[in-house]
């Protein structure tokens, strides 16, 4: 959406405060619009204005998490700005930069660069950002060759404190917006474990149905197959439970002991034994895998639902620095964006119908618990409700001009589909300048532009602006 736009919105808005106020004499004269000075920034990738713009990010021509640079020529709607760059022009205030850069990634792709302080910007946003845990997503912790720096929420905002004085200037615009690293974090964490778990359970029936299937076959041609069986059986799993055996020891002992079975001699031979051994381990497969599908989904069902009180807790510790940190160090205008429906995004939208149901669980009371943790606050902090609007914009997206709600526009690079590295070169094709999404879970700058559009309208509301 162009910057056209917002001055239409605006302008109309004004028009009709105007008109409003002139119907009644008696009414007391609005209140002055606050003049800001700055803007202050916290939070993850959504607002993230350049972190990571250094080594072979810059080199790739990326460094924020959308559609980098200006694509204009392909796109009007290509404009490569966060909503946070879009609302700091509303403002009239200088391009946002960010407070720090730098990576802790491999050096030999180009992804370890020194952390720079750059006192004069108030960007602290950073992809990867959780709320207050310093271990996000692409972290080198995690085992990332990125090295994303994901310092936190809290440390953020101390940052800040620590380089003015400990308080914030009443004419600053304060803006907030955290918590879809902690979802990501969390659920990441669930999906290893039901992994793990749905593998240790899918080896152990493999094993199980492997063994009994081998031995059956083996034991059919023999005089008796039920005393055949027995012996087949005890010779197999000892040898499986010998230190140092082998899959493969362990049928050579089965086959052994077959064919010493009375009337069972044959079964020695390769060409019998062999084709037994295909098939046992093709009906592994298949139990093995189901019971993995179903132990891993069992753990998820039985573990899921705690993840939702854990983002309770992160929206709580997010609400509290707002509180703590930010309202009682003297900031008087404070912007708090709710969490969109990570639902919704093509990530989740590829996964089951329960995860998704679970995730829109976890964003749901991460919200509450985040407007339930402002109470009180309201003539100091606007609460922005972004999740509603993305929802609204999924269903209905010809209403807000996004021409695909469903699909990221970015393709692939030399470094996989983040959207930190895509650029114009990189889309799918050039008729994505009204695409809602970058990559599988972030705004291209269309998106961007949509939640820009919804603060303005909210802090015009507010009288604001």
């Amino acid at each position: 959406m162009r910057q056209t736009n917002f001055a239409l919105a605006l302008l109309a808005a004004a028009v009709l405060t105007a008109c409003g106020g002139s119907d009644d004499n008696n009414s007391a004269a609005p209140a002055a619009k606050p003049k800001f000075a700055t803007q202050v920034t916290f939070g993850d990738s959504l607002s993230d204005v350049g972190t990571y713009a250094v080594g072979s990010v810059a080199a790739a021509g990326g460094g924020k998490f959308t559609i980098n640079g200006n694509n204009t020529a392909i796109n009007a709607a290509l404009h490569g700005k966060n909503w946070t760059e879009l609302l700091a022009a509303q403002l009239a205030l200088a391009a946002p930069c960010p407070a720090l850069t730098g990576l802790e990634g491999s050096a030999a792709q180009g992804f370890a660069v020194p952390v720079v302080e750059n006192l004069a910007c108030t960007g602290y946003a950073m992809g990867g950002a959780r709320v207050t845990n310093p271990i996000g997503p692409q972290n080198k912790a995690l085992g990332s060759t990125i090295g994303a720096l994901t310092h936190p929420v809290t440390r953020q905002i101390t940052t800040h404190l620590t380089r003015n004085g400990g308080a914030f200037k009443p004419n600053s615009l304060v803006i907030v917006m955290a918590g879809g690293n902690d979802a990501l974090i969390l659920l990441g964490t669930l999906t290893a474990e039901a992994t793990a778990a749905g593998a240790a359970e899918g080896a152990k029936v493999a094993g199980a149905t492997f063994g009994k299937s081998l031995t059956t076959q083996l034991a059919a041609g023999a005089t008796n197959p039920t005393t055949a069986a027995t012996a087949i059986g005890t010779a197999f799993a000892t040898e499986s439970a010998r230190p140092g055996s082998t899959t493969t020891t362990a049928i050579g002992a089965a086959v052994q002991a077959a064919a010493t079975q009375p009337g069972n001699s044959a079964v020695a031979a390769p060409a019998v034994h062999l084709p037994m051994v295909g098939k046992a381990q093709a009906e592994a497969t298949v139990a093995g895998g189901a019971a993995g599908a179903a132990a891993g989904a069992a753990y998820g069902a039985a573990n899921g639902p705690a993840l939702v009180p854990k983002m309770a807790a992160a929206a709580a510790e997010l609400a509290a620095l707002v509180r703590t940190q930010i309202v009682a160090k003297g900031a008087t205008h404070v912007v708090l964006v709710n969490l969109p429906d990570l639902a919704l995004t093509p990530s989740s939208k590829v996964q089951s119908a329960s995860s998704q149901q679970l995730i829109a669980g976890m964003v749901s009371g991460f919200n509450i618990a985040l407007r339930v943790g402002i109470d009180g606050l309201e003539d100091k902090v606007l609460y922005v409700d972004l999740a509603t609007a993305s929802q609204d914009q999924i269903a209905n997206p010809a209403k807000y001009g996004i021409s695909n709600a469903t699909t990221p526009a970015c393709g692939a690079t030399v470094f996989g589909t983040s959207s930190l590295f895509c650029t114009g070169r990189s889309l799918i094709n050039n008729n994505t300048g009204t695409y809602l999404f970058a990559d599988d879970v972030h705004l291209a700058p269309f998106g961007q532009s949509l939640i820009a559009k919804q603060v303005a309208e909210a802090m015009v509301g507010k009288g604001w602006l």
